[in-house]
């Protein structure tokens, strides 16, 4: 199983970034799949998820400017962030939730991490 981040950066604040994040080796239409980021110093908290039936939930500091979404057909899914804010700044990680061919049980599966920063 791999899931691979791309599309982080260096951007000013109010500018926008898109990641992406491709998933090989897992059931993609069953995975519950979310981005979660860690700053220096601060606990990991979860950005988005977007479920198998493509429900979305986000946390409060970013609702009305991330989007999460997913493309079955790609095995692909992503996270638009508009009006981007110095607080955004760390390091975002895709996350699956989710089973092999074969599996019965899920579990947690990580991406290596995408460095997002953002100057005001």
């Amino acid at each position: 199983v791999q899931l691979v981040e791309s599309g982080g950066g260096s951007v000013q604040a109010g500018r926008s970034l898109t990641l992406s994040c491709s998933v090989s080796g897992l059931i993609f239409s069953d995975a519950d799949l979310g981005w979660y980021r860690q700053a220096p110093g601060k606990e990991r908290e979860l950005v988005a998820s977007i479920s198998g039936s493509g429900d979305t939930n986000y946390a409060d500091s970013v609702k009305g400017r991330f989007t999460a979404s997913r493309e079955y057909y790609k095995k692909e899914f992503y996270l638009r962030m508009n009006r981007l804010e110095p607080g955004d700044t760390a390091v975002y990680l895709c996350h699956a939730f989710g089973r092999r061919p074969g599996q019965i049980n899920r579990i947690n599966y990580w991406g290596q991490g995408t460095q997002v920063t953002v100057s005001s």
